[in-house]
């Protein structure tokens, strides 16, 4: 009898183990409004490159260079999770590496 209580002690712990890890835990985020749509990068263009404008934390005013995948435009709020590493500017040459 004693081993039957403790196997259904065991399936409780992983129970209550499985509810406590179902919880919605956020990352902090930092607003941020894109001021300027820069165009598209990426090799088939799927991402498009804004400035934008922190609006809070420790970076706050800083006017930054991100890749954003999906739909943005001008006056949109993006929420970063990192507000440190700045994307490289597009260059002019078109991409595709050739060079003559």
């Amino acid at each position: 009898m004693e081993e039957v209580s403790q196997k259904q002690d065991r399936r409780e712990q992983k129970q209550q183990a499985k509810q406590d890890s179902s919880a919605v835990r956020f990352s902090p985020a930092v607003p941020a409004r894109v001021e300027e749509v820069i165009g598209r990068t990426g090799m088939r263009g799927e991402a498009i490159q804004v400035r934008c404008r922190i609006l809070d934390g420790r970076d706050k005013d800083k006017v930054m260079r991100r890749n954003v995948k999906g739909p943005v435009q001008k006056d949109d709020i993006l929420m970063m999770r990192e507000t440190e590493i700045e994307a490289r500017p597009l260059s002019g040459t078109g991409g595709r590496g050739g060079g003559s």
